[in-house]
């Protein structure tokens, strides 16, 4: 952030645009971000239905992600970009990241992609209500109150009449938990580089599931060979949308603070809807919408609670 120049006459107000805020430019790149994301779980959904098995999804998914992130950030960092202060913890974010990204897939192939999403977003109250025993942060009343607030939405999405499948259902779940726990990982590479982590989070994904191929591969073969040209190029582009709502988020941060953005991160869930309507043609009925409505608002009235404290 710029220093604020004083004039003789006193200190002048401190203003978003003199910190180098620029929130309407944050607010905008995050929504894009949401996207971006909202493509690649698209994606990821398009594949497995046409028969790509879920981890050879997912390497292609993190082997693209690493080569544009590579092309992007070398030639602005160099080498010093791999460099982490952190190396274990970044390794295991990755680890949690590639796990909890695979049971996002494996949700995405019995559940609407709104719903798969709407379960999805527990995972950052999730991980602010277990702050205070993992990072030692003060335990908070209102975070125990929006989390218990979103588990009723969940609830509601849930409900026996929604027709969800159990096992996705179960899936969602975990995955979310596995996603809070990116989200506390995520903490503690905070020290680095935000372009380090991005490239370790897909450098361990890509890693670890090329070790794998050889056992994968063989049978994926012949599924692989039948795919058609959309079939490839949606299978590619789940890289490509990993890679770019990564970038957009570290891009979106640079230009405003998390408080600031953090409810702006719900908005994605009109980004899910909209794709899993225009290419599935599941559309979340009025009491699913409900139960979104009080996940969303749950998260959203928190982050707005939790950026006015940090004012005061």
């Amino acid at each position: 952030m710029s220093r604020i120049s004083q004039a003789s006459s006193g200190p002048q107000p401190r203003t978003l645009a003199a910190l180098g805020v620029r929130p309407i430019a944050g607010i905008t790149t995050l929504i894009l971000s949401t996207w971006a994301l909202s493509g690649l779980d698209a994606s990821g959904k398009w594949v497995m239905a046409a028969g790509v098995s879920l981890w050879v999804l997912c390497w292609v998914r993190y082997a693209v992600h690493l080569l544009l992130v590579l092309s992007f950030i070398l030639p602005l960092r160099g080498l010093r970009a791999f460099q982490s202060i952190r190396p274990g913890a970044q390794l295991l974010r990755g680890l949690i990241m590639l796990v909890a990204t695979a049971g996002l897939f494996k949700a995405l192939s019995y559940l609407p992609q709104a719903e798969a999403t709407a379960i999805n977003f527990l995972a950052p109250l999730i991980m602010m209500a277990l702050a205070p025993w993992v990072l030692k942060e003060p335990a908070r009343l209102s975070r125990w109150v929006a989390a218990g607030i979103a588990f009723i939405g969940v609830l509601i999405v849930i409900r026996p009449e929604a027709g969800l499948h159990p096992v996705g259902v179960a899936w969602g779940l975990g995955t979310a938990c596995l996603f809070a726990a990116q989200h506390l990982a995520t903490r503690y590479v905070a020290v680095d580089d935000p372009y380090t982590t991005l490239i370790w989070t897909g450098g361990v994904g890509a890693v670890v599931l090329s070790v794998a191929m050889p056992f994968v591969l063989p049978q994926a073969i012949p599924v692989l060979r039948g795919l058609g040209a959309l079939d490839w190029l949606v299978l590619i582009g789940t890289g490509f949308f990993g890679a770019l709502g990564h970038l957009l988020q570290i891009r979106a941060f640079r230009c405003a603070p998390a408080s600031l953005l953090a409810p702006f991160i719900y908005l994605q869930i009109i980004a899910a809807a909209t794709l899993g309507w225009l290419i599935w043609g599941q559309f979340p009925d009025a009491f699913s919408w409900l139960g979104i409505a009080v996940i969303c608002g749950s998260g959203a009235s928190l982050a707005v609670w939790e950026w006015h404290r940090a004012r005061a």
